[in-house]
């Protein structure tokens, strides 16, 4: 029972995923009816050529026919066989009196009526199909070589209009002449030593305190 009910379940996912999957597919494709009324008939078949040249079709697209089942049919033919009204080979035929044909691939589709004196009054209909509309961005025209190149640079400017600046100034050049030493007839004072330093002081000293004492005994 666990193995029918897991199979059942099965089933049910596939068949709801493949529904999804017809849906988008189907999602940017139209359906048109012939002759823009979906009747097929001798009454309308002078509608059916301004029809068809001023709609688009692409693949993927279905037209629908209505018609009488017993009195009428829907063939689809080669370009010969749509020119001599000729139902002897058809590509397909339909005759359920309420036709859906889906258009898989793009260029020409032959249709006439599979009654010969229908046909020659016009009862046909030529649909010339385009690409597909999912596959319209990646057929879209690659840019031009002029239009990837980078822009062209302007050329520099010549002597002429932007004269060069003036050579800067040379650094003076070092004097390589040694200054003079002290000659030998203007000799450096010599420095004192130090005893000499030490006496002086010593002198210095005691001529103040002699000046002092000097002063306070009067």
């Amino acid at each position: 029972m666990r193995i029918a009910r897991h199979h059942k379940r099965t089933m049910m996912v596939a068949m709801g995923l493949f529904s999804l999957f017809l849906m988008i597919q189907n999602s940017h494709a139209y359906q048109f009816k012939v002759g823009g009324s979906g009747d097929w008939s001798l009454a309308s078949s002078s509608s059916y050529d301004q029809w068809a040249q001023k709609t688009r079709f692409q693949v993927g697209d279905s037209i629908l026919f209505n018609y009488q089942a017993n009195q009428d049919s829907v063939v689809q033919v080669s370009e010969t066989d749509y020119k001599n009204c000729s139902s002897a080979s058809p590509i397909a035929k339909y005759s359920d009196g309420h036709t859906m044909i889906t258009l898989n691939q793009s260029g020409p589709h032959y249709f006439i009526s599979g009654v010969v004196d229908h046909c020659k009054n016009n009862e046909k209909v030529v649909i010339i199909v385009l690409a597909d509309r999912s596959k319209r961005s990646s057929d879209s025209p690659s840019p031009s070589p002029s239009e990837t190149l980078p822009p062209t640079l302007a050329p520099a400017p010549t002597g002429e209009e932007f004269p060069s600046p003036p050579p800067a100034p040379a650094a003076p050049e070092p004097d390589l002449n040694p200054a003079p030493g002290p000659s030998e007839e203007n000799p450096p004072p010599p420095a004192p030593n130090g005893a000499s330093s030490v006496v002086m002081n010593f002198v210095s000293s005691f001529g103040a305190a002699f000046g002092f004492s000097i002063l306070l005994s009067f």
